[in-house]
């Protein structure tokens, strides 16, 4: 080759290979990714998905009743919180059902000068075949099916029911027969409860759409404190409600 070309290409080689070497060749192979853009997940979006897969996980609207038997797959995907009573009981109840009875019981006792307590939440569909046996050799059948579900038609299983007992003076007053004749008292508390988004599920008088006798100790959490309130001030059942 001519020397003359050698000297001109020479140089055009060396520009053209640092060239490429600072900026093409080095980005075509660069395989660091620690500059990569991070995916920033901020607080709110965070808490939206959170409560969003909290909403998905069940119906907190569902009715469960002698027609309506619960979910197979409810107790797998329902939330249960431990509550100590004060007499040193621990009962399980949903996680934001067991929040807004606290919030509740709080009130009543605040503004009303009526003492609740925790007395028969969750009960596994095992637990209900138990109390149902029980019940029926001290109380009778007649007695068991008009105040106990079948196995697997209690919202007891749901973790959405509260069943409460009154606390009046230090004395626990829990016999079903004692409170209703209480009936008073929890009228008192009723007027609070469509404020936390319960209901109550077994009102007097409504026996035959129900299936059970008058429960006035029974509270329902439904998690929508507007729709509560109109079942409440219409005076009517969940099943009502649920066909309209």
């Amino acid at each position: 080759m001519n020397k003359k070309i050698l000297y001109v290409l020479i140089p055009v080689l060396i520009i053209v290979a640092l060239f490429f070497g600072t900026k093409g060749f080095g980005t075509l192979n660069n395989t660091d990714t620690s500059q990569t853009e991070p995916v920033v997940e901020t607080e709110t979006q965070t808490e939206t998905q959170t409560e969003t897969e909290t909403q998905n996980a069940y119906d907190y609207m569902i009715l469960v009743n002698k027609q309506n038997k619960l979910p197979e797959d409810w107790e797998e995907k329902v939330v249960l919180k431990e509550a100590v009573n004060k007499y040193g009981e621990t009962k399980l109840v949903e996680e934001k059902a067991l929040e807004h009875f606290y919030k509740l019981q709080k009130e009543v006792a605040e503004e009303e000068g009526v003492y609740m307590e925790l007395d028969s939440t969750y009960r596994s569909v095992q637990e209900q075949q138990e109390l149902w046996d029980d019940w029926t050799v001290e109380y009778g059948e007649d007695y068991v099916k008009t105040y106990v579900a079948p196995p697997g038609c209690s919202e007891h299983h749901t973790g959405l029911a509260i069943d409460v007992c009154l606390d009046i003076d230090g004395v626990r007053v829990d016999d079903n027969d004692d409170m209703i004749a209480r009936k008073d008292l929890f009228e008192k508390a009723w007027t609070h409860l469509a404020k936390y988004g319960f209901i109550l599920r077994y009102p007097e008088g409504k026996e035959d759409i129900t299936g059970y006798g008058f429960e006035p100790w029974h509270f329902r959490y439904i998690d929508d404190a507007e729709t509560a309130k109109k079942i409440m001030d219409q005076g009517i059942t969940f099943e009502e409600y649920k066909a309209q």
